[in-house]
């Protein structure tokens, strides 16, 4: 007969499924690996550094690929074998795709912006940050636990706050790396609660226990419960730069190096939206009533407020075309909401999900290539205006047509198919939840936000005066524009890709 203290010993024995959690363990690795590194490579060549991260971006994409043949889990219980806290199914390697494909274009752009800035920018802890925080990011979409879930939100975090505020001696960054670090900590204390509220109620983090044990909760603690509920939404609400939790995004997007602030538009975006995903959908189903409405409310709220405050950059103020693509990207927060708040009220939750998915593809691809461009036109035009966006055809052709696509893209315009693609598959879930109201405030956002692209869009083929200067962009900065288009105009001949790549296995 065995002992208890055996039998406890046995219970906690897991074994490690290795190629399931690979991607974020070699992110990781190539981090620590960078960091040692940076103690003995000599100044001059610290670019290698910067080499080895893409690289290990790169293989780390590459690792998705065996992963496909079929959902993998690691990490449970015993007693249980089907619950786990680490599950590497259709919906996690889509966000690890999103989230690893992500910090690579951003590596690309932030090589020239180290090379260009290395005074200010220190790179051995600048890679070690940015590897860091894609490791916690590709972490969090396969967390299937609130422990597992908040650890990899916060690895995520944390290094971002140190990006943002990375560069020396300059006020503007460390003022909006302190923004962004206590509007993050005011979330992560929220949600830290509303979690503990749940946990107390229920017994269990794991979120599919937790989805049938909260339905079954005893009378008495339904109050903690629901306060549970309301505060964990809230600290998400957060993290995803819902109104009116937003107020950090453009002074951090301006104040963080412009790769950084790229990094933040996307990867930052999906490990929001993939949280909340996993906690109302996944979790906390039963309480579709709760959430849902304030879902449908925030996504109004976010991106009319996002939209409203885009149209009013002006564009000869300094740092204003940054600054349009932070608002913007609160607007688009909004367009992502739309399909979780109608996963409440849809009789297919997992045709919503997958609506978010394939927004957030095309999203990410477009907006990194914006972004790209924005990098480009900084290097001689440091302000970054979008005024200084004028006659851009005339001095880099081709930056300005791919620019130009990305636009309209976001718009939702011809011939960006992709663009409208995504709007129109977000616009049927909302309808076919029922969401008639909320499908008209978006009809009605999406008609102010063409207003500010399209003139954004006109500004480039202006008329020069006088000749054109031109430069030569970056290898770097090429690669990740180049890469960037090639996969917006390939989903816009093809966008049935998108909404198939994205139908989420999630259930």
């Amino acid at each position: 007969m065995s002992s208890p203290a055996h039998t406890l010993a046995e219970s906690l024995v897991q074994s490690v499924d290795w190629l399931a959690i690979a991607p974020p363990t070699v992110v990781a690795a190539v981090a620590l690996a960078v960091l040692v590194a940076d103690l003995f490579v000599p100044e001059a060549r610290k670019a290698l550094l910067g080499w080895a991260s893409v690289a290990g971006l790169a293989a780390s994409a590459l690792l998705l690929l065996p992963l496909l043949d079929g959902d993998r889990s690691t990490f449970c219980l015993t007693g249980a074998p089907e619950v786990c806290s680490y599950t590497a199914d259709r919906f996690t390697l889509v966000i690890q795709f999103l989230v690893l494909g992500g910090a690579l274009l951003a590596a690309l752009l932030s090589v020239t912006a180290l090379k260009d800035g290395r005074k200010d920018l220190a790179e051995g802890e600048y890679w070690f940050l940015l590897l860091s925080s894609a490791a916690g990011a590709a972490l969090l979409p396969a967390a299937r636990d609130l422990a597992t879930l908040i650890v990899a939100l916060e690895v995520a975090s944390l290094p971002a706050f140190a990006l943002v505020g990375l560069r020396r001696g300059d006020r503007r960054s460390s003022e909006a790396a302190l923004k962004f670090f206590l509007s993050s900590v005011t979330a992560t204390a929220v949600s830290l609660m509303g979690i503990s509220f749940v946990y107390a109620a229920t017994g269990t983090l794991h979120l599919t226990r937790l989805a049938e044990r909260i339905q079954d909760v005893d009378g008495q603690l339904q109050t903690l419960t629901q306060t549970g509920v309301v505060l964990t939404l809230v600290g998400f609400a957060f993290k995803t730069a819902a109104v009116p939790f937003h107020f950090w995004v453009p002074d951090t997007y301006i104040g963080a190096p412009l790769p950084v602030a790229a990094y933040l538009s996307v990867v930052g975006k999906a490990v929001g939206f993939t949280g909340l995903i996993l906690v109302t959908v996944v979790a906390l189903p039963s309480y579709a009533d709760v959430w849902g409405p304030a879902l449908a409310a925030l996504a109004a709220l976010t991106m009319t407020v996002g939209n409203v405050g885009a149209l009013r950059q002006q564009a000869t103020r300094a740092y204003s075309a940054v600054r349009l693509l932070a608002w913007s990207s609160v607007g688009q927060a909004g367009y992502l909401l739309v399909p979780i708040a109608a996963a409440a009220y849809s009789g297919d939750a997992e045709r919503s999900i997958g609506s978010t998915v394939a927004y957030a593809l095309m999203y990410g691809a477009v907006n990194l290539g914006a972004f790209a461009v924005a990098a480009l036109v900084g290097r001689t035009r440091t302000l970054n205006r979008v005024s200084d966006y004028r006659c851009l055809y005339a001095r880099n052709p081709v930056s300005a047509l791919v620019l130009a696509f990305f636009l309209l893209c976001l718009a939702g315009l011809p011939p960006g198919i992709i663009g409208l693609f995504a709007k129109v598959t977000v616009f049927s879930a909302a309808v076919d939840a029922g969401l008639g109201w909320l499908a008209v405030v978006m009809a009605v956002n999406v008609v102010i936000a063409l207003f500010y692209y399209l003139q954004w869009t006109a500004l480039l083929f202006r008329a020069p005066e006088g000749e054109p200067v031109r430069h030569l962009p970056p290898a770097p900065v090429t690669a990740a524009i180049a890469l960037t288009g090639v996969i917006a105009v390939a989903l816009s001949g093809a966008p049935q890709l998108v909404l198939r790549f994205a139908d989420t296995g999630l259930f």
